[in-house]
């Protein structure tokens, strides 16, 4: 605990960019030996002048990816899914960018499969080591060692939420000291954690050790931010604005691009407005698409399709017309599970439709009735995973109900998605049930990443096999 407490008197951030660079190379090296081991049993041919430029590459290459923008950042509140999706990023770039050298040197000697090694051995290595220095920071944190003050000017709403985020979990690493304040009532924050008025804030900053400042006030109050910034400057203390952003939007999330030196504010972050995202999302559909196609496709759907002939007259599938991308309409395919009826276009299916046939049923509590939509995954009309595409009518109809219901239509329709693997599937009885839908497809178009996607997959795989109660 000594050596604790004498660390904790360091600001080791500054220094954590140069030792994450030292680390990882050290890992990187680690991880080159070792492929060597498991690919030949020795190190000898490491010694050869190819493996070594090879290797001198990977340094390089890996060291120059760990100094762009973010690489490295040491964020308190991240969480372990956010690293890891950088760091596949990273490896990926480096893996291309060491193929691209091999071939262009024309390193004939080079085994890919020691390559293939490196990277399977360098990625958990580094996952292991990102882990536990997460691990290790909490539990340094959580002591009492290595954590910021901090004090909160404005006790409102926005100044409460910045608040329970910082204070609510000690390994973030964050003590909180009082809020300022003109107020000492309010039914937002509790009274007894105001512990002053503007006025007090310099001679508090004087007489206590305060790392950070989190301003949360109205535009209106420019005079005390300026001054308050002085203030911050002169007594090194770092200051943070939280804009009030709910005067514009009631999103969850914001993003602000900069158009030269002029910040924008956007309602909602769209992951998949980047277009590396949209290329990484539209490989996977087309390659996942096409497995189902060329795996299931030539050995199930002959049975189903013998079957749904044999139980009732009319088309083995059900084509209808739904709303995609953009509120453009597509044709969605569909084994058919129903009768053939007039009301097929206009009416949601219910519990005990009289109109599904018992072999539909079943297609369509096991959710078989909708594997010919990989089909339409693999057209361009779909994504694996995104929103459920509504009939047009519907669409239509909730969109004049539900304001913010098109904002569901900015991303790819969904054979499965984020609302239907939290239960909303199915028949939507009342506003409220799309309304919750609507929801949880925004927070999915807000949230979106490939890690997101395979969740996604693996729980409607689980979900089929456990049984959901709306399917029907």
């Amino acid at each position: 605990m000594k050596i604790l407490q004498k660390l904790s008197h360091f600001r080791i951030s500054r220094y954590y960019k140069l030792l994450f660079v030292v680390v990882d190379v050290v890992l990187l090296n680690s991880a080159t030996l070792l492929s060597a081991l498991a690919r030949f049993g020795n190190l000898d041919k490491l010694l050869s002048k190819e493996e070594k430029t090879i290797s001198l590459l990977a340094i390089l290459i890996w060291v120059a990816l760990l100094l762009q923008k973010d690489s490295n950042r040491s964020v308190r509140v991240e969480p372990i899914e956010s690293i890891l999706w950088r760091t596949i990023k990273k490896i990926s770039i480096h893996a291309a960018l060491v193929s691209i050298f091999v071939v262009y040197l024309k390193y004939t000697d080079i085994s890919r499969l020691r390559l293939v090694y490196f990277y399977m051995i360098f990625f958990g290595l580094l996952m292991f080591s990102r882990y536990f220095s997460m691990k290790l920071l909490k539990y340094v944190r959580a002591k009492g060692y290595n954590f910021k003050t901090f004090i909160i000017v404005g006790a409102n709403e926005s100044g409460e939420k910045i608040r329970k985020v910082l204070a609510k979990d000690l390994t973030y690493g964050y003590r909180f000291l009082g809020f300022f304040d003109e107020r000492k009532e309010g039914k937002i924050v509790d009274p007894a954690l105001i512990i002053g008025k503007f006025e007090g804030i310099e001679t508090f900053l004087e007489e206590n050790e305060v790392d950070e400042m989190y301003v949360a006030l109205h535009i209106d109050n420019i005079e005390i931010i300026n001054e308050l910034t002085r203030i911050c400057e002169q007594k090194m203390v770092r200051i943070k604005f939280i804009p009030d952003f709910q005067l514009y939007t009631k999103a969850s999330k914001v993003e602000v691009a900069f158009y030269e030196n002029t910040p924008v504010l956007m309602f909602r972050t769209e992951p998949l407005e980047f277009a590396s995202n949209r290329l990484l999302k539209k490989i996977f559909d087309v390659c996942f698409s096409s497995l189902v196609i060329l795996l299931i496709f030539p050995w199930l759907f002959p049975i189903i399709t013998i079957i749904i002939k044999l139980e009732s007259r009319g088309p083995v599938f059900f084509k209808q017309k739904r709303s995609g991308r953009d509120n453009r309409s597509f044709v969605c395919l569909k084994f058919r599970s129903m009768y053939v009826n007039g009301l097929a276009h206009n009416k949601q299916a219910e519990k005990g439709d009289s109109r599904i046939t018992k072999f539909g049923a079943f297609i369509r509590k096991t959710s078989i009735d909708e594997l010919p939509q990989f089909l339409n995954v693999f057209w361009g009309d779909m994504s694996v995973v995104g929103p459920r595409p509504h009939m047009v009518n519907l669409a239509k109809e909730y969109s004049d109900l539900i304001n913010n219901y098109l904002v569901r239509q900015y991303a790819k329709p969904g054979i499965t998605g984020w609302a239907q693997v939290n239960g909303y599937r199915g028949e939507t009885k009342v506003l409220s049930d799309m309304e919750n839908r609507v929801e949880y497809d925004i927070w999915y178009i807000e949230n979106w990443s490939f890690l997101l996607d395979i969740k996604i997959i693996v729980k409607t795989v689980i979900n089929i096999f456990k049984g959901e109660e709306n399917a029907y």
